[in-house]
């Protein structure tokens, strides 16, 4: 087995852990970065999952290089594709003018910016990637990690990786069991985290649900319709015991009242439509006829997978629930085509089109699983819901952590849970990010790049956003860096306020924001 060394070792191609690798190569650190899948970028490019942002985002709240990139998917679409002039001329451009974000894009677009991004320390050979990478060892001494190996998903070849810091940038912190790291998953109890709305008893499996996501294309008159999928006569029978829906319809679980919300395939006078959600190519902003019809992200309740963990069970039941979720999806995608109740009383929609291409599949499902919840390092400190709920907080403001290392700012948007089916939606308060959720209550030298630092299932749902993610990897991979430049430990950095105010400063050089300005909740 070959061994490689680098100063830090980025296990993960996720947002985190691709910016993290950026980052440290700017501090001019090696860095060896592995990932899963065929692509890096996450939440952006192997879950497909357009940004979910908050509403002040084009002016503040996001480190400068998140801004960077936002700016450059922009300039892309304005310099390769056949726009209209009012489109190019607009300087908030929205490819698919989806109503969940402020840039909807393409999945390959996203990974185009981000590997041009890091192609100089590539160039350089600061930045080694290896993908279709799986960890699946770790040797440690005491509290110290001391290698990491990695395993080829298609060929079977392990390599063993060795540094001086670890990041575990993976979607559900995979190196956190392998390393013997301290961590929690699901849901703490009230006597844990002393939270309003944590259940009375723990429950560790009590996790989001995963959502496969599917690229679409919708060209009326057109008939696409799949085969029909294995497992759909179930799904189109199945009724959750805690909704007021069937699965397959065009309702959702809400929130606020506990019952089921109506939608629509289209936004229309008398509702909101699903189609637009996630919407990332709008022909309208292209010449005309460049495109044959629109092309939409499919991540909705309705293909909410809650039937089971892919966390800290075994690779069968992983795989059962891998599949699961396949099954979910394509049904629901069947169920549109040739059963969904239209407007105009007729059913089904055969001209939506399967577009793998856009995601890099063969099966027009995105590479991974969209991923809402990790497992979390225990930390030194917790981001409890009393830090960010804007009812619980009143007139006390924004939470402020002398150790705060980034910004973001999210509802807390917890989806139906797979032991419980709990739910749960609340205005937030814009947040800081403190480095101490950040430090491992024991390990010195393994770091969360992810969304698996010290929140808990209820802040979780705040903290699990795309410019969330990309401050938290970006943050980490200068305190890795920071850290070997100065010869202390991470750790150290918080506890030394001279060496704490230097981290800080080189942060906020480097375009990340520590604090917000006196705002609202959304």
């Amino acid at each position: 087995m070959n061994t490689l060394k680098a100063d830090i070792i980025i296990i993960g191609g996720s947002i985190g852990g691709t910016i993290a690798a950026l980052s440290a190569a700017k501090m001019n650190k090696h860095v060896i970065l592995t990932e899963e899948t065929k692509w890096i970028g996450g939440q952006l490019t192997s879950q497909a999952v357009p940004p979910d942002e908050h509403q002040w985002i084009e002016y503040f709240g996001c480190t400068a290089t998140y801004r960077e990139f936002r700016n450059k998917v922009r300039e892309y679409y304005r310099q390769n594709y056949p726009i209209t002039e009012e489109a190019r001329n607009n300087s908030r451009l929205n490819p698919g003018d989806g109503w969940v974000s402020r840039i909807c894009h393409e999945p390959r677009v996203a990974l185009t910016i981000l590997q041009d991004m890091l192609a100089p320390y590539v160039s350089n050979g600061k930045v080694v990637i290896y993908t279709e990478m799986k960890p699946v060892h770790a040797e440690t001494d005491g509290d110290y990690v001391k290698n990491v190996t990695v395993k080829n998903t298609i060929t079977g070849k392990e390599i063993n990786l060795v540094g001086d810091y670890f990041l575990d940038a993976t979607e559900c912190g995979d190196v956190l069991p392998l390393a013997g790291v301290e961590y929690v998953t699901g849901a703490e109890s009230k006597a844990d985290t002393g939270e309003l709305h944590a259940p009375l008893e723990a429950s560790p499996m009590d996790m989001q649900p995963i959502t496969h996501v599917l690229a679409l294309e919708y060209i009326e008159g057109g008939n696409f319709v799949i085969e029909k999928p294995e497992s759909y006569d179930w799904w189109r029978a199945y009724k959750a015991p805690f909704l007021e829906h069937q699965q397959l319809s065009w309702y959702a679980p809400d929130a606020d009242t506990g019952g089921s919300k109506p939608f629509r395939m289209f936004n229309d006078d008398e509702g909101l439509g699903l189609w637009e959600y996630r919407r990332i190519i709008d022909p309208s902003l292209f010449q005309s006829g460049f495109y044959e019809g629109d092309l939409s992200l499919i991540n909705w309740p309705q293909n909410d997978y809650w039937l089971g963990s892919i966390i800290d069970v075994s690779e069968e039941e992983k795989e059962k629930h891998i599949e699961g979720g396949k099954q979910l999806s394509l049904s629901l995608l069947y169920w549109l085509q040739t059963e969904a109740p239209r407007v105009d009383g007729g059913k089904g929609y055969p001209g939506l089109r399967l577009r793998g291409d856009v995601l890099g599949t063969d099966d027009g499902l995105a590479m991974y699983p969209y991923i809402r919840e990790s497992r979390r390092i225990k930390a030194q400190i917790t981001i409890v819901e009393g830090y960010i709920n804007a009812d619980i907080r009143g007139d006390k403001g924004i939470k402020q952590f002398a150790d705060s290392v980034g910004v973001g700012c999210y509802r807390i948007d917890l989806h139906p849970t797979i032991v419980t089916n709990s739910f749960f939606y609340a205005k937030s308060l814009p947040f800081e990010i403190p480095l101490g959720s950040l430090l491992p209550v024991r390990v010195k030298n393994l770091l969360p790049a992810c969304k698996n630092i010290g929140t808990t299932h209820i802040t979780n749902g705040c903290y699990r956003v795309h410019p969330v993610e990309w401050n938290i990897g970006e943050s980490v991979g200068y305190l890795a860096s920071f850290a070997i430049d100065k010869g202390v430990l991470p750790q150290e950095v918080r506890e030394n306020e001279s060496l704490l105010q230097e981290f800080q400063t080189l942060l906020q050089k480097q375009g990340i924001e520590l604090r917000w300005p006196e705002i609202g909740a959304i």
